[in-house]
């Protein structure tokens, strides 16, 4: 059980305060306790050691088993006493260009936070002593964890979407480049429209719930912080803009590149043609001198075979001329 607690605490007033480990005990303590709650940050937990906790917070069996299960679509959830709320987060690793994900997912009550993560791609990391040195903020309760969580999400959202556009404007630059090899850039091109769907499928669903919880329609959340997590969605509507920007840049850039593509196959089949009519000329004269028919005129001049390669040479030199005017060779 131990291995799945990252920590737990105990919060009056906004301030930490000393209380049993035993987090049921803790949990006791913080309903007794006015102006108190609990806070439990989990990791991974098995379905077993989930059970335990849900026994003694009163869980809903559909959130719990969300929770243990995973990749789930960010969502908010309302059960009687309690609400559920998924995040999808992300990583942005720069040596392959790639975006990763995880989960933070939050169960809310009365007296108590519980928050559980899976993957690495976690920005709870330093959350719980920032939000320590805010006790105004953490005095709001639960709610204050929430909104500290879904604020910083949607800053790393912010984060990736910017350096997924610097990734882009390169790739662009690459594609247009002068001289460049045009195949080959259709796989990568493909390869970041999935990274970059990763993105939306992370933050698209996350607006109805940031906007539900900054109207008023969740109980558990006091009208002092319904503005912050406005504030929030707002930040969030600016990362789908970019996210729908980098989608639609990636469309262009993929047509620009089949169009490239394109051209450049016209291009080699017109010098596969050129050179084919060059081959075929003297291949016809020859096939024709080559048939030794008697009557052929001058088979039997001396000048008969200088003059039908001549002819052969300089209807290849014409034509060769000709293709090359018109940028076919």
């Amino acid at each position: 059980m131990d291995r799945m607690i990252v920590d737990s605490a105990i919060y009056r007033a906004g301030r930490r305060t000393p209380g049993p480990e035993d987090f049921s005990d803790a949990l006791a303590a913080a309903r007794k306790a006015g102006d108190t709650f609990l806070w439990l940050g989990l990791k991974e937990p098995t379905a077993a050691e989930l059970d335990l906790v849900s026994e003694e917070f009163s869980l809903h069996p559909l959130a719990v088993e969300d929770a243990v299960t995973a990749h789930q679509r960010p969502k908010l959830e309302r059960f009687p006493g309690s609400a559920f709320m998924v995040f999808k987060t992300l990583g942005y690793h720069p040596d392959g260009h790639t975006v990763s994900t995880g989960e933070v997912m939050l169960f809310l009550g009365d007296c108590y936070v519980m928050t559980v993560r899976h993957g690495d791609d976690s920005p709870l990391a330093g959350l719980r002593s920032a939000l320590e040195g805010e006790p105004k903020l953490l005095a709001e309760g639960p709610a204050a964890v929430l909104y500290a969580v879904a604020d910083m999400v949607v800053d790393q959202y912010l984060e990736i979407t910017t350096a997924l556009q610097g990734d882009l404007d390169d790739l662009e630059a690459e594609v247009f480049a002068p001289g460049r090899p045009v195949r080959g850039l259709a796989e990568r091109i493909y390869a970041f429209k999935r990274q970059v769907t990763g993105v939306r499928k992370a933050t698209v669903p996350l607006q109805e719930p940031l906007l539900r919880l900054a109207s008023g329609t969740v109980e558990s959340v006091p009208a002092k912080l319904r503005p912050y997590f406005r504030d929030v969605a707002d930040h969030l509507t600016r990362v789908n803009e970019q996210v729908d920007a980098l989608d639609r840049l990636l469309s262009d850039i993929l047509n620009a590149n089949l169009a490239q593509v394109s051209v450049q196959q016209n291009n080699d089949m017109r010098k596969i043609s050129a050179w084919a009519a060059l081959a075929a000329v003297p291949t016809m004269i020859a096939g024709v001198y080559g048939m030794n028919f008697e009557d052929m005129p001058e088979l039997r001049q001396p000048w008969g075979y200088p003059a039908a390669v001549g002819v052969m040479v300089t209807i290849c030199l014409v034509l060769h001329r000709v293709f090359k005017r018109s940028g076919w060779l």
